[in-house]
């Protein structure tokens, strides 16, 4: 049973409501259907010769159906966004939202599929039934470790893309913001000492992915303190991540992993005192991505730390999803790939850093409502695939 938030306040008069009355997704037709010439070709008996040949091709799909331009954006609202567990009708109008972005910023027709939470193995047997109809799933919101394990089964079992937003998103760009960091401090990404506050979804995908592009030191800690393989409490992907991060053996607290860092990425909520923030290295980098009340205030993060970076919008440096979900999917899906490769999440957040022609401070990233940067990582993810 999902919990309800404990304090909400309902204006249906308020902007906020009237924006989402009747929900913020319809359907439109893409053909013309004026008379019996073009029902007898959208529909009987013209369909019939369609669907034999795809049945026959099954390949062709793709071009004589929506599939080819449609994704699946599912989620049982077990760990939405600052919300927590609101189950399946609670995420919706996120998950509604979420499409009203694929098509926005990519052209591209996502669906909300929102699901009773049930075992991992009832989930995928699920997914993979109704699979069929889209050409890529976007998985939203889904509480871990059951997420790692949902995304894993289900590209064993597909023959499409499969991309966790929550993880791969968020590392995506996280990755463009660092890029251009380093650029803007003339550093180098393989020496910095990094800290990721939280080992859920997004913390142990983030750290995957810097290592990937080559940092070498990652220190991750959870509410309980940083990740050691000699921490008896740990177990499944804390585990695994304990075992390929903190080189130098750092034990204790968030604070103690702080000590001298120059990035922390928080991705996990909570607060960071200000005078553990002191500790951190000269110049630091500060990533306080948690939504509405990021880890770290700007102001604090900014006494100490040369470039600072938020999930807000209201403040620079927003490191927001939008930048890179869109874009992936469209170039995966123009280009037929069966799934959504390492090399294309490393080539889409090189992409996305190399689109600010002249990084700063105060711009790591581009604008959300820059113009090409969904078409910029398409490609990229296209020549992949």
């Amino acid at each position: 049973m999902s919990a309800a938030p404990e304090q909400f306040l309902f204006d249906p008069q308020s902007p906020v409501f009237r924006a989402h009355e009747g929900g913020k997704l319809g359907v439109h037709a893409t053909q013309p259907l004026r008379d019996r010439g073009d029902l007898a070709l959208l529909y009987t008996p013209g369909v019939a010769e369609v669907s034999l040949a795809v049945a026959a091709d099954p390949t062709l799909a793709a071009r004589y159906t929506a599939r080819g331009n449609t994704v699946a954006v599912i989620s049982d609202g077990t760990a939405v966004l600052g919300l927590g567990d609101i189950g399946p009708l609670g995420a919706l109008p996120v998950m509604e939202g979420k499409c009203v972005l694929f098509k926005h910023f990519a052209g591209v027709d996502a669906v909300p599929v929102v699901m009773d939470s049930g075992s991992v193995e009832e989930l995928v047997e699920a997914i993979v039934r109704i699979a069929p109809t889209y050409g890529g799933i976007n998985l939203e919101d889904i509480s871990a470790p059951r997420c790692f394990e949902i995304e894993e089964a289900l590209k064993e079992r597909l023959d499409i893309p499969v991309f966790h937003d929550d993880q791969h998103g968020t590392a995506i760009v996280v990755l463009a913001g660092l890029i251009n960091a380093c650029r803007v401090l003339h550093r180098d990404l393989p020496d910095l000492r990094v800290v990721v506050g939280g080992a859920g979804a997004a913390g142990v995908a983030v750290t995957k992915l810097l290592q990937r592009a080559g940092v070498r030191d990652i220190v991750v800690a959870d509410s309980r303190g940083i990740l050691a393989p000699s921490r008896a409490d740990l177990g499944g992907h804390k585990l695994t991540l304990a075992a390929s991060t903190n080189p130098r053996g750092v034990s204790g607290t968030l604070g103690d992993a702080l000590v001298g860092a120059e990035v922390y990425i928080g991705v996990s909520g909570g607060q960071v005192p200000e005078e553990q923030v002191a500790t951190m290295a000269p110049e630091a980098m500060i990533f306080a991505l948690a939504n509405p009340t990021p880890e770290v205030h700007p102001d604090v993060a900014h006494r100490h730390a040369a470039v600072v970076a938020t999930g807000r919008s209201d403040f620079p440096n927003q490191i927001n999803n939008v930048l890179a979900f869109p874009g992936i999917f469209r170039g995966a899906l123009d280009s037929g790939a069966r799934q959504i490769t390492e090399a294309m999440k490393l080539a889409a957040a090189q992409t996305i850093a190399d689109l600010v022609d002249r990084p700063s401070v105060d711009q790591i990233v581009p604008s959300v409502f820059q113009e090409g940067v969904a078409d910029a990582v398409a490609a990229a993810v296209a020549r992949l695939a």
